[in-house]
């Protein structure tokens, strides 16, 4: 038993040695940078750039922000169109989204307004009020078309559902 509690201490002492274990792996791309709209904040007009947003204040107006994320904090109050790679709702929004990734919609969320994107996610409790338009890649939707003619006649037949669902909403 002696021995092998002297050879557990041998090994524990060999992680010591490793220089990773003690420094940060250092990355190559810079790190992503935030701007914060702060609680107080209230804001008319117009909003674009290009690194990620989050709004825990009141906006008024447009956001554009094609290539990054925009996310919503619980107090955030947003009466705008949105326009973003990736849209967090914590808070509540008044207005179309318009994303190219994904749009989340937390339990305390709400938007009011039309969505469009390429993936959604709405928690329990959320509120969404407004249509969804959920797209999907060029190259996936010809192949379906001209595979298989049925596979139209199925979607066709699934559309008065899908807007059943949005008009229940």
């Amino acid at each position: 038993m002696l021995q092998s509690s002297d050879s557990y201490n041998a090994k524990s002492s060999s992680p010591a040695s490793n220089p990773n274990s003690y420094n940060p792996v250092k990355t190559v791309t810079a790190p992503v940078e935030q701007a914060t709209i702060g609680r107080t904040l209230k804001i008319k007009g117009e909003i674009s750039g290009s690194e990620a947003l989050y709004i825990d204040g009141t906006i008024e107006g447009k956001i554009t922000m094609p290539e990054s994320r925009v996310t919503i904090g619980r107090n955030g109050k947003v009466d705008a169109s949105i326009v973003a790679r990736e849209v967090v709702v914590m808070g509540k929004v008044t207005g179309n989204l318009e994303c190219s990734d994904r749009v989340d919609i937390r339990s305390e969320g709400s938007v009011t307004g039309d969505v469009s994107t390429s993936r959604i996610s709405v928690e329990d409790g959320a509120v969404l009020k407004g249509g969804i338009q959920v797209r999907s890649g060029e190259p996936k939707q010809h192949q379906a078309q001209s595979s298989k003619p049925e596979a139209s006649k199925h979607s066709a037949s699934d559309a008065p559902k899908a807007i059943a669902a949005t008009a229940s909403a």
